[in-house]
């Protein structure tokens, strides 16, 4: 089972503040990850439930300072309208995580495999998230998309290197690109066309395992 203590302890070791709501909704869908797992290949099958709550849920939470800080004063607000892509979501890490957490954001989630979109299709149904589209389509290199996202990132797509001209015709002018590397990873794209907004270095808090989230964008 997900454990609701560790999941409470681990946020307050990430110093990261979400309702009682949206703990319930990340906890049921941790279990229904925990089910599904068992049937098609959403990630290693000898991963514990623990390992989830950290190296998934946790991991893709850690990003709300970022959304919070560089998604506008629209934060929290009735009209909010930032828009976040999720490209290769595979079990909804951590598009799916974040949309459950902030209901103000409207996030999209790119998966190309069925199976995959099936789960990420029940788990939005199951936890009645009315702020998320999921699309079974792939995203090719200089494909531009209809909407204009106010953030873009993916998590083990692809390095940054091939990661950013996937999704370049797709980012716009202020749209901010959350890159999530290991810690040791050093800045290895193209200086000349994207520039680094901020840097957050973090450890996860029971492995103690390195994190560091990159936001860069595009320069003109």
């Amino acid at each position: 089972m997900c454990d609701r203590k560790q999941f409470l302890l681990g946020l307050e070791r990430l110093d990261i503040s979400i309702s009682s709501a949206a703990v319930d909704k990340l906890l049921l869908y941790c279990q229904e990850l925990q089910k599904w797992n068992r049937k098609i290949n959403l990630l290693a099958r000898e991963t514990t439930a623990a390992e989830m709550v950290e190296k998934h849920f946790l991991d893709s939470l850690a990003l709300l300072p970022l959304l919070h800080k560089h998604g506008g004063s629209a934060v929290g607000a009735k009209n909010f309208s930032s828009l976040l892509l999720d490209v290769g979501s595979g079990a909804g890490f951590p598009g799916l995580v974040l949309a459950a957490a902030m209901p103000e954001l409207r996030v999209t989630l790119l998966e190309p495999r069925q199976k995959r979109t099936a789960f990420l299709r029940h788990v939005v149904r199951t936890l009645g998230l009315s702020n998320v589209q999921v699309r079974e389509e792939r995203l090719e290199p200089g494909q531009p998309l209809p909407e204009q996202f106010t953030f873009i990132t993916s998590r083990a797509v692809a390095a940054p290197e091939i990661f950013l001209p996937l999704i370049e015709a797709a980012a716009g002018p202020e749209t901010v690109v959350i890159l999530m590397l290991a810690e040791e990873e050093r800045q290895s794209w193209d200086a000349g066309r994207w520039e680094t907004v901020e840097r957050l270095k973090f450890v996860l808090p029971f492995s103690g395992d390195p994190r560091l989230l990159a936001a860069v964008r595009k320069l003109p």
